[in-house]
């Protein structure tokens, strides 16, 4: 029974992936299409949105790939998620396992969680040390600029899948075939987009598609952690509560399971980091029940509040190291017992 059982989940997992990539990838063709129909109007700049928006779903299901969530052969989802990111969507595979691997064993942890890395945006009042008056005048409200600042993250994130891979000493798996898919792809789509219109509508085409895909991919991203508590180094907390304390869930049904690509259930794919999209929803009952009844916090939001959050909690961290960022009620609920 249970052979039977498995093997129809598995046939509906596949059926999901299937259905939504062939989604996604009709609608890059119909965007493509559009582009060449509208290369001598500006209305080609709708397009360019348009494959923000489609990159950045092929970048979720990258995400997946990555967390053996697609195949049950690990060599399957690794192959899979090496095209999807170096070939798709232009970013380093290797880059973003690195990380990504090391924030699901740490996620919000001072010191280990590299998600929270002083950067233009920092995430502790101990790192809001800008040392020019504009510097901190910026930084003072950087929550309100963070998510203008989102509009340039797409130019980041492929200058670090270049960096990643031109870098000596950096550990790249299978390197070489990583550079060539991204200049393929990254090298191939600026020629493309140039070769079909003008000059000046080319540059802008380029500008609207990385403003779209670099807001949308941080939009998406941001609510997951940001605004939840942060562990100080070295803390002994349990595997259960690191993980559910330091998350945030995103309600609000099957419109935003679609928007966040799933990530709106951030508990529990950190909990169960390989199951699929479509038993993500099915598992948040079973363990919002489960926390519940052991008075652990579950974080539960609308989309909205979880902006409004974001932008609050950075803005008061980047006031500075006036006070301890653990000497408030953040360090308790995530019940850590002492450093290690």
């Amino acid at each position: 029974m249970n052979t039977v059982r498995d093997a129809g989940l598995l046939r509906r997992r596949r059926t999901f992936y299937f259905v939504l990539l062939a989604a996604i990838t009709t609608a890059m063709v119909a965007a493509w299409f559009g582009t060449v129909m509208l290369q001598d109007t500006w209305f080609t700049l709708l397009m360019a949105g348009a494959m923000g928006i489609l990159f950045t779903q092929y970048a979720f299901v990258t995400h997946e790939f990555a967390h053996r969530q697609v195949f049950t052969s690990g060599k399957a989802n690794d192959v899979a998620g090496r095209l999807m990111a170096d070939l798709v969507v232009g970013i380093s595979y290797s880059w973003w396992m690195s990380k990504h691997t090391r924030h699901h064993a740490n996620p919000n942890t001072a010191g280990k969680d590299p998600d929270i890395m002083p950067d233009t945006i920092v995430f502790q009042a101990e790192d809001a040390t800008a040392k020019t008056a504009i510097g901190r005048f910026l930084q003072q409200r950087q929550g309100w600029l963070f998510f203008p600042a989102l509009l340039l993250e797409g130019i980041n994130l492929h200058f670090h899948a270049f960096k990643t891979v031109f870098t000596p000493g950096t550990k790249v798996d299978k390197r070489a075939l990583e550079i060539v898919l991204l200049a393929v792809r990254n090298v191939g789509f600026v020629a493309a987009i140039f070769a079909i219109m003008p000059l000046g509508m080319a540059f802008a085409f380029l500008g609207v598609q990385l403003a779209v895909f670099g807001l949308y991919m941080g939009a998406s991203f941001a609510p997951n952690h940001t605004g939840m508590p942060i562990l100080p180094k070295g803390s002994k907390v349990d595997f259960l509560r690191r993980q559910v304390l330091t998350s945030r869930n995103i309600s609000g049904g099957p419109a935003v399971d679609i928007y966040m690509g799933g990530l709106n259930y951030q508990v529990e794919h950190h909990l169960f980091p390989s199951m699929p999209r479509p038993h993500l929803r099915h598992a948040a009952e079973i363990v919002r029940e489960f926390c519940e009844s052991r008075g652990i916090l579950y974080t539960q939001v609308s989309l909205a509040s979880s902006y409004v959050a974001v932008i609050n909690y950075l803005n008061e961290v980047g006031q500075g190291p006036a006070r301890d960022p653990f000497a408030c009620p953040a360090a308790g609920r995530v019940g850590y017992t002492g450093i290690a």
